[in-house]
């Protein structure tokens, strides 16, 4: 009994150690924030209602931890600014789903830039061996606790790793052929894609993002270089049972973000008309059609090929 308690204290101390540590981390990183125009709770509850769907204030004050009639006053600040807004759920009209509004989407981008460039400055002089651990361990904790208080992680988001590219191709094949009919020509395409990425792979300027859920891969992207100026998004892909997470829209965010630090001045990205729910989301993320070009291919005919662009 004695050793138990002797180990429970032990780990207390170690908790609140590293409490102590991450706390000034993290005080280092959120001070950019705090020079920006929205507190740090502003700045919490935007990311948050930019990387859901489907979320609503009763939601997000438990997930935040925030009293409900500051949250109120809160949404209603962000609201008048023109950043949120509110509409009605589909199952009930008398709750209602919290959104970004296109500025608020651009005040979003811009917060999360400004975040994400203070985090790589403090995860640069560490090998990428070494950041994969951290990243690794943070996970670990987050899936341990999460389990303690009934808050697990919904997906992990994480650069890719041995194995995953293998997946991307096999995903794409087994699902496009299900869903659309496309024959193992579609398949071979994605092979050539990912190839072209290992061969030609720039760290400095180009990422590939999985999200994983449960230990399993459910979502996938690409930010590979075009040109100095021009990068293109490709092979986005969300599992079936990984749909309605908000993912797609992460991952396109996630994008975005990448694509504004590593200073390039446009976004393509090459579709099928038919992709409706992909084609939302480069709508939401301000995407433009630009042109569009009918083909057959892989076992369909009258297919519309479109090119998308979103100048950053």
């Amino acid at each position: 009994m004695r050793e138990g308690t002797d180990f429970l204290l032990a780990s207390i101390a170690a908790v609140r150690g590293f409490n102590r540590f991450y706390t000034r981390q993290i005080g280092l990183l959120n001070e950019r924030l705090y020079n920006t125009e929205f507190s740090l709770a502003e700045v919490r509850v935007i990311y948050e209602i930019g990387n859901q769907e489907h979320l609503c204030a009763s939601v997000l004050t438990k997930d935040l931890g925030l009293d409900p009639g500051y949250l109120s006053r809160m949404l209603s600040k962000l609201e008048k600014r023109g950043l949120l807004q509110k509409k009605p759920a589909q199952q009930d009209r008398r709750q209602l789903l919290l959104a970004l509004t296109p500025a608020g989407r651009e005040v979003f981008s811009k917060l999360d830039e400004v975040s994400s460039r203070e985090i790589s400055a403090l995860l640069e002089h560490l090998s990428a061996p070494d950041q994969r651990r951290l990243a690794s361990a943070m996970a670990e904790i987050e899936a341990l606790l999460g389990e303690v208080s009934g808050s697990r992680p919904a997906y992990l988001l994480r650069t890719h790793q041995p194995g995953d590219l293998g997946w991307i191709v096999q995903r794409h094949g087994a699902l496009y052929s299900r869903e659309y009919g496309y024959d193992e020509r579609f398949e071979a395409l994605v092979a050539g894609i990912v190839a072209e990425f290992v061969e030609n792979f720039d760290s400095a300027r180009e990422r590939c993002w999985i999200a994983e859920k449960d230990g399993d891969n459910v979502g996938c992207v690409m930010l590979v270089k075009k040109s100095q100026t021009i990068a293109k998004l490709r092979l986005l892909l969300v599992e079936p049972s990984a749909r309605g997470m908000g993912i797609g829209q992460r991952l396109i965010d996630e994008c975005i973000r990448f694509a504004r630090q590593a200073r390039f001045k446009k976004i393509r990205l090459w579709t099928q008309s038919e992709l409706e729910s992909a084609r939302h989301l480069y709508e939401r993320a301000r995407f433009r059609l630009i042109s569009k070009q009918q083909h057959s291919s892989w076992s369909r005919s009258n297919l519309v090929a479109e090119t998308w662009e979103l100048k950053l």
